[in-house]
């Protein structure tokens, strides 16, 4: 995720100096002090000190960008005043207003945000406290199954359906792949397309084929599941 932030910032704002990257927390604030830069994209969830807790020490010193995959986070910094926010994965567009939000917000101080930091850390709390979806209530034929998610290949959506697919049956639900993405488990399931969220540990390889599109084979399944140019930073490290 960070290198796809880095690509990006560079494209849509060129003249940007970028002067550090941190794997984790405690290096952030490490960096921060050693380079008091002007700006930090923080991801709100990250190893040692979450992004909320760096925030909190950057916070009257520096702008800050929060990166997330929580629509609520995100809706609820840009209510209370943060300079802006980012949806993993994040998008080329969205960057762009970004960009341009921020070269004005670097005319003036930053500003505190302690109110800001408080209610996300409620937030997370809450959302740490959350159950991920145990079970599907899936139509298959004349009957109604409960699947339970460690049973399920990958999700597929058609037209105002989503095609459930497990090792052995396949069944249909009325949930859209953006509640899905809320609802599930993020560790257990990757969305790698817009229409396509895949348990991670089906995953038995990923390759490109003669057209240079990044293709993941299954353990349970002969399909072949297309990730898009947006989600190929999941498989980096594969």
């Amino acid at each position: 995720m960070r290198e796809q932030v880095r690509i990006r910032l560079r494209r849509a704002w060129p003249d940007l100096q970028i002067v550090a990257e941190a794997e984790n927390g405690f290096q952030a604030l490490e960096l921060f002090e050693a380079h008091t830069p002007d700006l930090a994209f923080l991801d709100i969830r990250m190893p040692g000190m979450s992004g909320l807790e760096v925030a909190r020490e950057m916070a009257g010193r520096c702008h800050i960008v929060f990166v997330t995959a929580y629509d609520q986070h995100a809706i609820d910094a840009f209510k209370h005043g943060a300079i802006d926010y980012l949806l993993k994965p994040v998008e080329e567009e969205r960057l762009a207003v970004t960009v341009a939000r921020l070269r004005e917000h670097l005319k003036k101080p930053p500003p505190p945000m302690d109110d800001l930091l408080e209610s996300l850390t409620q937030r997370l709390k809450g959302d740490q406290k959350r159950a991920y979806l145990r079970w599907i209530k899936a139509q298959i034929g004349a009957h109604l199954r409960l699947i339970p998610t460690d049973e399920i290949v990958y999700f597929h959506a058609e037209d105002k359906y989503t095609r459930v697919f497990t090792a052995a049956a396949e069944a249909l639900i009325k949930k859209p792949i953006k509640e899905l993405t809320q609802e599930l488990d993020p560790d257990k399931f990757w969305q790698i397309h817009r229409a396509t969220i895949v348990n991670a540990s089906e995953i038995a390889a990923v390759a490109r084929d003669a057209r240079e599109r990044l293709l993941v084979s299954l353990k349970h399944r002969p399909d072949k599941l297309e990730v898009s140019r947006s989600y190929i930073h999941l498989f980096k490290q594969m």
